[in-house]
């Protein structure tokens, strides 16, 4: 399984930017589709979830902002990030989980990152 994402961007803070990850194909045991995040300096965060039945969980400093949704039929998931601050630059980095969405060490397969700047 090969997970591609989408190009990020620049952008201004207070703007919105949509990404999407796209799995080239979804085993059984495939549970989900993951958004982690790593900011210069930082260890990589958890951002954002969603099962391929449509359940979603997200961190805290990003509820009400960010909007995780799924296509199934393309097994593609996508997170459109609204209302961007200059603290959600990171490279932002997709990933699938076998288990539940809450559990981060069940993410196991990940894509390459992409860069995402917040221009302030």
């Amino acid at each position: 399984v090969q997970l591609q994402a989408s190009v990020g961007g620049l952008v201004q803070a207070g703007g919105s930017l949509r990404l999407s990850c796209a799995a080239s194909e979804r085993t059984f045991s495939s549970y989900g589709l993951g958004w982690f995040r790593q900011a210069p300096g930082k260890e990589r965060e958890f951002v954002a979830a969603i099962s391929w039945g449509g359940f979603t969980y997200y961190a805290t400093s990003v509820k009400g902002r960010f909007t995780i949704t799924v296509d199934d039929a393309k097994n593609t998931a996508f997170l459109q990030m609204n209302s961007l601050k200059a603290e959600d630059t990171a490279v932002y980095y997709c990933s699938i989980t076998s288990q539940g969405l809450g559990y981060l060490q069940g993410y196991e397969l990940w894509g390459k990152g992409t860069l995402v700047t917040v221009s302030s």
